[in-house]
């Protein structure tokens, strides 16, 4: 059976072509996965680990919980503590550590590399060893800096030239005195390091005379662990925690591989996706293999095979198969994993320099995936093989389902599919979180449904195209005809590309659904003119503001910003406006009260209201961070939402309990509204700062619609590896449908149809089958689109169902489109075929 087995494979190595490079796909996409985050997470852990060369302990500050009325906060490393580590006996020297977010300008004056990868930091006296200097000296005073040489060579910033960089909202102009090395992650992945002296570092970032980490090198012959016992004896435990520089090391590590199994996971999920298809074509190219070799099997059975063995054979031939696609897909994802780092270096994302890591995992994975998923979607095809009588296959008559069977199908198919929805719908009741996983489980119970019943909704659906076929004469008809012959085939067939159009079309119903409602919010709840933020989100100064206050055309400035107090022994943060103007800036449904801040009347958003059992008119004590306590009072209660929303308090009842106040951002009114010249004064008034943003509503708007756009293409390219695997199903397909259909085709062209009708029939029933998983699949998309849409309004007021009508169409036209290119092939061969010799086929 064994030889047999393998001898079936060469005799239709053929046909089992698409099967390989479906599965190879699939295991392509998965070792590809493995591959490159593998790869990435290595180099990232390297480079990292590096970093802590010159580390042997840190000295780190700890951080005081909130009790009672007391808000929580960080202790602080001063001089006193550095002088302390460095006095410790087993300590070579002790270096003070200061860093902080430093926007730094290109020459084209825009900023360098993303927001948060932006940072600065100190370089200790006139030689520091973590910044290792190719060119120059070190910086002394405010007027110099070191930056790293990455940046030097992106920017081409040399030693002597003036650079524009900001830290939390004044532009400076210092002077490049030298130029370091580091292995810095942030560097490594963009972004910019630049080096004060270590008094500037201290004042700019607002940390005059302390340290945000103390690095402790130990002389030589003492180990990490031992230098620690005796910083630990050494310094105060309530205020200061010590960790080892390899402990410094791994953790960063563990972090490094968290963040990957994120990216990781999410790939994965959609090579799963394309592995569930790719199962269709599996189980459609055995299915139909048993099916043209019942003689065959049935001459073993006669001869004295069991069934057992005749399954077994049918799953020896899957596992030859899987076999070779595991092989030539970890070939595959090899090639793409170092791909995919070439692609992030060339779409201008910097990535440490490292091997390519082929993991035994990753090949253990290959195998097991490819081998697998083949043999479990050949088992039920051996299974039906080896049940059919040996008398019956013997004389070509092949056992259709029954009506029992035919009725228990649909009947479960009916019973899934009203589970699904019902479940759905349960769901879209349910608030938020609480129905996440109620709609997952519908939707499964939904699809398996659907697919269950595709036989039985192929023929009125593929039916009511019969109009428009019979606009190509016979050819239209036999191709018709031909879709429906076979309903287990064609529902097979369509649906591997039913559940890829599932999964766009949801993806693009809820996000186009999101950026309307998000806009909505924004046109809503916000009179702004602008919004004016940090590039990283930190936070801004208060003199920002008031340099927009002074501006010419200006009518109406408020910050937002966040305060940490405690209520009831409870955290919460307070937002500070400006009282007198907010309500200028903002248009809030007020539902209780009026909308009035100031002195010690707030006014705080529903939810926090009924949460806290307030109304207007109650009264409640607040702990400022600074120890000291007040009585406020509630004026009003307003309707918030995803921009707007807290207990809102007058910056004047803020400040004098605020060490160093920050504005998350600042909202502009203008005389003249929002235009380009407005625009520019304000950006020039802020002296064209790198680092800070000035936002129109239309600024936001496209922001938005940048995310959402970036993520649905993600999800297009990540979708189109199913896609792919479909389009090779429905050329299998055809062409085992062709090879099947010898004899009839022979005799089509003997009666007289030509070659030109006998192409544009293969290719009508293609098209028909395509259009069929098209219609499905766009029809799920959109009710699981609505359902999440429900779920999401539970928690976004402005949330609203947006059919995107013309990508719609376009889906519709990718299916066709689908249709006609995978007819090419089997239509030609069809057309070819000898008639005579088709005819005496059997």
């Amino acid at each position: 059976m064994f030889r047999t087995a393998l001898r079936n494979v060469l005799a239709h190595k053929a046909r089992l072509l698409m099967t390989v490079l479906a599965v190879m796909l699939g295991v392509a996409f998965v070792s590809g996965t493995l591959v490159f985050t593998n790869t990435l997470s290595d180099a990232y852990q390297k480079s990292s680990a590096k970093g802590f060369d010159q580390v042997d302990v840190a000295v780190e500050p700890t951080y005081q919980q909130a009790e009672g009325d007391k808000v929580g906060r960080s202790h602080e490393l001063t001089e006193a503590l550095l002088d302390r580590s460095a006095r410790v006996p087993s300590a070579a020297r002790a270096v003070g550590s200061v860093t902080g977010f430093t926007a730094l300008a290109g020459k084209d004056g825009k900023l360098i590399g993303d927001g948060w990868q932006s940072q600065g930091g100190n370089y200790w006296g006139t030689a520091d060893p973590r910044y290792p200097l190719v060119r120059g000296h070190a910086p002394k005073g405010a007027g110099e800096i070191l930056i790293d040489s990455r940046t030097a060579e992106r920017t081409g910033y040399q030693v002597g030239d003036t650079v524009r960089l900001s830290v939390d909202g004044p532009v400076l102009k210092p002077t490049i005195t030298g130029i370091f090395t580091t292995d810095d992650g942030n560097v490594a992945a963009g972004g910019s390091l630049a080096l004060f002296d270590t008094a500037t570092a201290q004042k700019l970032f607002g940390k005059p005379g302390t340290y945000d980490q103390i690095d402790v090198t130990a002389k030589p012959g003492v180990t990490q662990g031992a230098l620690k016992a005796e910083l630990d004896k050494a310094l105060p435990k309530d205020v200061v925690e010590t960790t080892t520089g390899k402990q410094l090391a791994d953790d960063q590590a563990r972090t490094i591989a968290e963040s990957m199994s994120g990216m990781r996971t999410a790939l994965l999920v959609f090579a799963g996706i394309a592995l569930f298809v790719g199962t269709f074509i599996i189980a459609n190219t055995f299915t139909m293999l048993v099916a043209q070799r019942t003689r065959e099997l049935a001459l073993l059975r006669a001869v004295g095979a069991s069934r057992r063995q005749v399954t077994r054979s049918v799953l020896i031939e899957a596992l030859v198969v899987g076999t070779v696609a595991a092989v030539t897909g970890l070939l595959a994802g090899i090639g793409i994993g170092a791909g995919m780092r070439s692609l992030l270096r060339s779409l201008g994302q910097v990535v440490p320099d490292g091997p390519l890591v082929v993991s035994p995992g990753t090949v253990v994975a290959a195998f097991a995936v490819g081998i697998l998923v083949t043999m479990l979607a050949a088992w039920l095809p051996g299974r039906r093989a080896a049940k059919i009588p040996p008398v019956a296959a013997m004389s070509s008559v092949h056992a259709k389902a029954t009506t029992r069977s035919l009725v228990l199908r649909n009947t479960l198919g009916a019973l899934f599919s009203a589970a699904g929805v019902a479940v759905v719908l349960a769901a879209t009741t349910m608030d938020g979180s609480d129905g996440q996983v109620p709609m997952g489980l519908g939707a499964v119970l939904l699809i398996i449904g659907v697919f269950i019943l595709t036989p039985l909704l192929s023929r009125p659906l593929i039916a009511a195209a019969a109009p428009v076929l019979r606009a190509f004469g016979v050819s239209g008809k036999l191709a018709r005809q031909n879709s429906v012959r076979n309903p287990h085939r064609t529902a097979a067939t369509a649906s591997a590309l039913m559940i890829g159009l599932t999964l766009i079309t949801g993806m693009t119903v809820t996000a186009g659904s999101l950026q309307r409602s998000i806009d909505r919010m924004a046109a809503d709840a916000v009179r702004a003119d602008y919004v004016v933020s940090m590039a990283n989100g930190n936070l801004l100064t208060p003199d920002v503001e008031r340099k927009l206050k002074r501006t010419e055309g200006v009518t109406a400035t408020s910050p937002m910003r966040n305060a940490e107090s405690r209520i009831d022994g409870e955290t919460e943060y307070l937002t500070g406006v400006d009282g007198t103007t907010i309500g200028e800036l903002t248009d809030l449904e007020v539902e209780d009260g009026s909308f009035k801040v100031g002195g010690t009347q707030v006014v705080v958003d529903h939810d926090t209201a009924k949460l806290r059992g307030w109304r207007a008119g109650s009264a409640f004590t607040v702990a400022y961070e600074d120890g000291k306590r007040q009585r406020l009072t509630v004026s009003g209660v307003y309707q918030g939402n995803e921009l707007i929303r807290g207990i809102m308090v007058d910056t004047r009842t803020l400040a004098p309990h605020e060490a160093d106040p920050g504005d998350m951002q600042v909202m502009v009114k203008t005389a003249d509204g929002a235009s380009g010249a407005t625009k520019d004064r304000l950006v020039e008034a802020l002296g064209t700062n790198p680092a800070i943003r000035v936002q129109d509503r239309q600024d936001l708007s496209d922001e938005v619609a940048r995310m959402f756009t970036l993520m649905l293409n993600m999800v297009y390219g990540l979708l189109a590896m199913a896609v792919i695997i479909a389009v090779l199903g429905v050329i299998n397909t055809l062409a085992m449908s062709v090879f099947e259909r010898s004899q009839e085709i022979g005799m089509l062209r003997a009666i007289g149809l030509e070659r030109t009708g006998m192409k544009r029939m293969v290719r009508l029933e293609s098209l028909v089958i395509c259009l069929f998983g098209g219609v499905l699949g766009i029809g799920l998309g959109v009710f699981f689109g609505w359902a999440a849409g429900e779920l999401l309004a539970t928690r976004m007021a402005t949330y609203e169902l947006v059919l995107p009508w013309a990508r719609m169409a376009v889906f519709l036209l990718l299916a066709a489109t689908v249709g006609v290119l995978a007819a090419l092939w089997p239509a030609r061969r069809a057309a070819r075929l000898n008639m005579l010799q088709a005819i005496k086929a059997e």
